[in-house]
This record gives C-alpha cells, structure tokens and sequence, in this order.
C-alpha cells in the first residue's frame, strides 16, 4: 500500500504533469497532422500572404511569405524534428551501450580502443564535425539523423562502461562466470537490466537536445532539405521577415520551446523517480 500511494505521488509531481502537457500535446499535434492538415501546410495562397496571427480564423497563427498557413506548417514540421530527435537517440543508444558494455567487460586493448577514439571524438567540436560531414555526405534526413548519432554515442558508451566496471566485481557476475554462462548472457541479461534507469533519463534529455540541434543545423543550412518543412527551416525562412512578421519564426521557436522543456521536465523526472536517492528533500 505505501509503495502504490509512492508512486501515485510520483505522477503528481509537477515536472511529469507539465512534462506530459507540453511535450505529450506537441507529440500527439504531430501525429495527428495528417488528419488535421491533409495537404501538409504546403498550400499556396498568395492572396493571403503575411495575415496576421489572430485577426483571420482560417489562419489562425497567420501566413508566411508564400500564404501558406503557419499553424498548419508547425504541426506539419514537428513530424521532421520529432522523427530525427527519437531515431538519433536510439541509434545513439544501440552503438553506445554495445560499446561500452564490450569495453568495460572485456577491458585490457577494447577498452583501450574504444576509450582512445571516444577522447578523440570528444576533442572535435560539434560544429566542426558537423561541417566536415555534411560537405562529405551531404545534407538531408538521413545524414543529419547519422551526424548526431555519431556524435552522441559517446555519453552511452562512457555511461554504460563506468557503471560495467562497478557492476563486475559484483557477486551476481562472479557466480554466473562460475557456472559457465555465457559472456552475451552477462552482458544483455545480468548487466544491461542494472544499467536501464541512467540510459533512459540520458534518452529523455537527449532527445530534447537534438530537436534543437536539428533545428539549428537547419537553420544554418547544414541539416534537412530547406524544402522540406521543418522547425528550424521555417526560423530560417522567417529570419528576414522578423521586423514585419514576426509570426513566421516566433511560432516554430514556441514550438520548439514547449517541446523541449516537455521533455526536460520528463528527463527531471524520470531522474528523481529512478534515482531517488540522488535528491535531497528540502
């Protein structure tokens, strides 16, 4: 009874309920974009171009330069930023924890491997990399989803690996090396279920940190194809329209605003309740 009544007060915490309002409204908005706006927001009506937010209820956050409907353009383009946040940190995750669940376990010359090209990566600045790659491979959906996992594997693997070579001296490890399990059974079955609270709280933050990568890489011409709707391609579309449309940028910034603070929130939460120790009650 006083573990359920615990958790209820979990779900009453401030952080969760705002979390799910701001980030859980986006997300739901953008799946249902289909349905709400059919044509994508891509319709073109330049008799109604730059209307103003709130003063023409078929366009009730306005129009951008073209005339096409803002409303219908932000929700639209969160699918862009929401796809290349979520399937980042999952590519992020399933090469950092491989790596760092081999480099901790095994250690001696992996460990030194995969620790020495880590630093290395670590030493290059985002920017840097970013522009290295992208003038290789080029932009786009794909390359840009690419950059920020190579870019991110890093946290999972120095994660992973320093909780594994706390975990291995533990006696669980010792007795399942005696009795012969195998060394894929340690790893995915003793030692990755002990290491799923820390990696999912890292997910949550970084999801929300690469929506706002993707969008100012977009911004600066580096990320998604600029004809492709996208939150950070509408801040750029709308950067020279600031002084007499506003509306243009303000909206994809709100949008990424609420979205990212959403899922910080979650992160925050999902800290306290799989870490409760780590917060001192006041």
């Amino acid at each position: 009874m006083a573990q359920a009544v615990s958790r209820l007060r979990h779900f009453k915490n401030i952080e969760f309920i705002l979390g799910i309002l701001l980030a859980g409204t986006m997300t739901l908005l953008v799946l249902l974009s289909p349905l709400l706006f059919p044509d994508g927001g891509e319709q073109i009506n330049l008799t109604a171009r730059l209307t103003k937010p709130f003063t023409d209820w078929a366009h009730i956050l306005g129009t951008d330069p073209l005339g096409r409907d803002v409303l219908a353009r932000v929700i639209t383009g969160g699918k862009i930023s929401l796809l290349v946040g979520f399937t980042s940190v999952a590519g992020a995750v399933v090469v950092g924890v491989v790596m760092g669940l081999v480099s901790g376990y095994y250690r001696g010359f992996w460990d030194m491997l995969v620790m020495r090209f880590a630093d290395v990566q670590l030493a290059l600045p985002f920017i840097l990399l970013a522009i290295t790659f992208i003038a290789i491979v080029g932009g786009g959906i794909t390359n840009t989803i690419i950059l920020l996992i190579v870019s991110q594997w890093v946290q999972y693997a120095r994660l992973v690996r320093g909780s594994v070579l706390s975990l291995n001296d533990r006696e669980f490890i010792h007795a399942a090396k005696a009795i012969g399990v195998p060394d894929f059974k340690i790893l995915f079955q003793h030692l990755l279920p002990n290491l799923a609270g820390p990696v999912i709280v890292l997910m949550t933050l970084n999801v929300a940190t690469n929506i706002l990568l993707e969008s100012s890489l977009t911004f600066l011409g580096l990320g998604v194809d600029p004809t492709i709707p996208s939150w950070g391609g509408m801040l750029a579309d709308g950067r020279t329209y600031l002084q007499n449309a506003w509306w243009v940028s303000v909206f994809p910034g709100l949008a990424i605003l609420f979205t990212v603070l959403g899922l910080n929130l979650l992160g925050d939460w999902l800290r306290d309740l799989l870490d409760p120790t780590g917060r001192t009650e006041t």
